[in-house]
């Protein structure tokens, strides 16, 4: 078949790498590089050079499978990266890091604050409750909080900030994700206890690299600065407009953008498309690289990877700092930060990039919403990949691309042209 592909983010560039030997396949991407939200950044200092990643840039070793398995495959070389978190809190004063005692009283003052210690029982209550939350579908995170009468310290200072900073949203959108999903997440994630967390990653050289091994194969099918305008079903097959008044027909198109892209590009979407990717909303976030050490902690022991802000006019939006040489076991007199929402505070004069991304949100609906994804696969011509499909990271992208490739594939043996209920059925199985 002849496949266009929209979007070379994870899911896209998985997507091509499955199906090229077997089809005729043309990528599109709109940016002028390849990766979407892996997006890796050369900066020089002190005669330098630093490859630095402004959008992915770590996984694990136990909930990202798939993604292993083909950075395996690909022979693309990983490095250990220590994860931690910390807090600072305008609003209280507050300054720590989990990730040992040293970081977590960098304030030794806190060590007699009663509120601070309070925080830390209900952290202590919350590991070891929230396994029961998994059974509580109908509750938010907002609402569990309430029900189950978690101290306000607890809620912005640890557990909503800890959420916005995972899925980069605002505290008041993160309070409105399902507990039961959450609480799943932090048990598969080991966030629930001390010791029994998964090893964490990142790609030697910058995330860019997997992205030169993996497309290696179909480099010469790809567009950039390519940006699709419109969709549409047609008697010869699917139509693509590219840049206005460049139309090309395919057999089959796959949406490896986000839902709410897809939705905007695709003329007369059907009822199922409607209902179906419209329950993925989006929150878009400025990143900046800069080297403002100002972002962070002004205790250096409470510095983590991962340093959420909590400011006193707080905007509606997280706002987090990734300091990039924890993560990515930098070298360097300058500390190289990347901060979300966040670019009034930085020193215009310290800035060293600005990069635009945006993250899905999840809601009550979105797990009915995710279990219809068989229905878009091959739907009249046009299936459906992304990371919205899961829990909005790489692995995500990954398993929603096997689904759609594997029902693909499994067309071509079997008719060479249309896919029949028997590969449906046998794509579908690989989503989870």
């Amino acid at each position: 078949m002849r496949i266009a592909i929209i979007g070379s983010g994870i899911s896209g560039i998985v997507s091509a790498l499955k199906l090229h030997e077997l089809h005729e396949i043309t990528v599109f991407e709109a940016n002028d590089y390849l990766g979407g939200h892996t997006h890796t950044v050369d900066v020089s200092f002190a005669d330098r050079d630093y490859a630095i990643d402004t959008g992915f840039i770590v996984f694990n070793d136990r909930t990202y499978p798939n993604f292993q398995k083909l950075l395996d495959e690909h022979e693309v070389a990983y490095q250990p990266s220590p994860m931690s978190f910390s807090v600072k809190n305008d609003r209280n004063g507050w300054e720590y890091c989990g990730s040992n005692l040293n970081g977590l009283f960098a304030q030794r003052r806190n060590i007699f604050n009663t509120k601070f210690l309070g925080m830390i029982r209900d952290i202590l209550r919350f590991n070891k409750q929230a396994t029961g939350a998994l059974r509580e579908s109908e509750q938010t995170v907002g609402d569990y909080l309430k029900n189950n009468r978690f101290g306000h310290s607890f809620g912005e200072s640890y557990l909503l900030a800890m959420g916005a900073a995972i899925w980069s949203c605002p505290q008041d959108q993160f309070a409105e994700f399902p507990i039961r999903f959450i609480a799943k997440f932090f048990e598969n994630h080991g966030l629930l206890s001390i010791t029994n967390r998964p090893q964490w990653y990142v790609i030697s050289g910058g995330s860019r690299e997997y992205v030169k091994k993996f497309t290696a194969p179909f480099s010469d099918r790809i567009h950039l600065n390519s940006p699709v305008e419109r969709v549409r079903r047609v008697v010869e097959g699917i139509e693509v407009v590219i840049c206005g008044d460049d139309v090309r027909t395919f057999d089959h198109v796959i949406f490896a953008c986000h839902s709410d892209q897809a939705l905007r590009m695709l003329e007369e979407p059907s009822v199922v498309e409607s209902e179906v990717l419209s329950c993925f909303p989006y929150e878009k976030n400025s990143a900046v690289l800069h080297i403002d050490e100002s972002l962070l902690p002004k205790k250096r022991s409470a510095w983590a990877a991962w340093n959420y802000h909590i400011r006193n006019d707080q905007p509606r939006a997280s706002t987090v700092t990734y300091n990039m040489n924890i993560l990515q076991n930098i070298n360097s007199r300058r500390t190289f930060c990347v901060t979300l929402n966040e670019d009034d505070l930085i020193d215009p004069d310290k800035v060293l990039g600005q990069y635009n991304y945006a993250h899905p949100l999840f809601t009550l609906e979105r797990e009915s919403a995710q279990n219809r994804h068989r229905e878009l696969i091959n739907h009249d011509g046009i299936s459906y990949c992304g990371a919205y499909w899961g829990n909005g990271f790489h692995e995500d992208g990954v398993n929603s691309a096997l689904a759609v490739t594997q029902v693909l594939n499994s067309s071509e043996h079997e008719s060479g042209a249309t896919c029949t209920a028997a590969s449906m059925k046998a794509g579908s199985a690989i989503v989870e």
